[in-house]
């Protein structure tokens, strides 16, 4: 007899909540079934409630109403914004909720460390979004660094290449571009980074320091004759690279057109680029999160590492190179590329993992399959992604972020040390 599928609430019917998780459900229907979602945007929460089969009663405006009712299903996945998620899962961990969290953990270092506290206190999966762990691509990867592919690492070169478009889109128009809405840059779209590296160099590392800027999108790039919006008669419009007209009123409307308007048709875009914060130039925006940073990081055994996060590229993807005593390992994401250099032979090998599929490069239907055992089960220790596992890279974010803006080196011993403390008195 098949078994039926784990049951479970959402908390966000956006981007990742409609999306990623509930398109998961709706082609899995065996496995997964929403049973309940809190979402304010009484648009989003009907057509997921409708979506899903969802009751209307069981379709709530907050995800404190939802709380508010016993415990509706023993899976909860989470999709509000970043500042919300430290509040929301421990109430949900509180309530007996297994969590699949969209990253990051929180805002703060100290909920993040409360939060992994929390969760091993009650016996809870905490699983975070981190999807990429479970890419085909970086499984490949770490799988060649653990089995010593090229012997004794030594230097890591990583870099983040945020798009041009990506960055407008997301980090200057959209919901991350402010340190105040979302935190700082580096951990709102690098803790993914940040999470890779401590995974595949498995130490614990030991200083960081981090440099970077918002240095383009600002103000003083435009001269007073620029509009707020795209469609105010903008004289520069028709050759600016990040065009709202451009970018959302044309043919396409997936992401990121899909997320302007829950209603893609053009009269809805239209609409949403004339009024809403997607329409707005991107040198009148209260954007200040940087749009360039590196970080350099030393790990035990002298391993040193550096991460470039840039937001002024024309490709949309991570590259990576591991440098080791034996060779050499260059990866290129988009290009679904693994080249192992052997120093003692000369030859280099092409692998090229195996695809399977969905977002992120196949990580998105592979976490959610892992969540969905691991609640079956009941075993907080079956998900590869767990809080525990992913602190180590939220917490060198947030000392990057202080390095960089208090101009220092930050060692993490100390850090640690004074996290933890904090955490002890809250």
């Amino acid at each position: 007899m098949a078994s039926k599928p784990v049951e479970a609430v959402l908390f966000g019917a956006g981007g990742r909540g409609r999306h990623t998780f509930g398109q998961y459900a709706l082609r899995n229907a065996d496995r997964l079934k929403f049973v309940a979602v809190a979402e304010p945007d009484a648009q989003r929460r009907e057509t997921f409630a409708r979506e899903h089969g969802i009751a209307t009663e069981h379709a709530y405006p907050s995800w404190e109403d939802l709380l508010a009712r016993p415990q509706m299903a023993p899976a909860l996945f989470n999709a509000t914004m970043d500042p919300m998620h430290a509040d929301s899962t421990m109430a949900a961990l509180e309530a007996g909720y297994h969590v699949l969290l969209e990253k990051p953990l929180a805002v703060d270092a100290v909920s993040c460390v409360r939060l992994v506290r929390k969760a091993q206190q009650n016996k809870r999966i905490l699983q975070l979004g981190y999807t990429l762990r479970y890419a085909p691509f970086f499984e490949a990867l770490n799988q060649m660094l653990t089995t010593g592919r090229i012997g004794q690492m030594l230097h890591v070169d990583h870099t983040e290449k945020v798009a041009y478009w990506h960055m407008a889109h997301s980090f200057v128009r959209g919901n991350w571009g402010n340190v105040a809405r979302s935190g700082p840059m580096i951990l709102a779209k690098c803790c993914h980074d940040m999470d890779l590296l401590a995974w595949m160099v498995d130490r614990p590392a030991v200083r960081v320091a981090s440099f970077g800027a918002l240095t383009h999108f600002r103000a003083d790039w435009a001269n007073s004759d620029i509009p707020k919006r795209c469609t105010d008669g903008c004289p520069i419009e028709p050759d600016c690279p990040y065009s709202a007209i451009r970018m959302y009123l044309g043919e396409n409307t997936d992401w990121p057109v899909s997320a302007i308007s829950p209603d893609t048709s053009m009269a809805a875009r239209r609409e949403a680029v004339e009024t809403g914060p997607y329409g707005r130039c991107v040198y009148r925006c209260d954007n200040d999160v940087v749009d360039h940073q590196v970080v350099a990081i030393e790990f035990a055994d002298d391993v040193t590492v550096s991460l470039t996060m840039e937001g002024h590229t024309v490709e949309n993807t991570r590259t990576m190179r591991y440098s080791g005593t034996e060779g050499e390992i260059c990866g290129h994401m988009a290009k679904n590329e693994l080249r192992v250099h052997d120093f003692a032979s000369g030859q280099e090998c092409l692998t090229r993992p195996g695809s399977y599929g969905g977002g992120h490069g196949g990580g998105d239907p592979r976490m959610c399959d892992a969540f969905v055992e691991a609640v079956r089960a009941d075993d907080p220790s079956a998900v590869l992604a767990s809080a525990e596992a992913g602190l180590e890279g939220h917490l060198l974010c947030f000392a990057a972020e202080q390095a960089r803006s208090q101009h220092r080196v930050v060692e993490m011993d100390a850090f640690r040390r004074e996290i933890e403390s904090a955490a002890d008195k809250a």
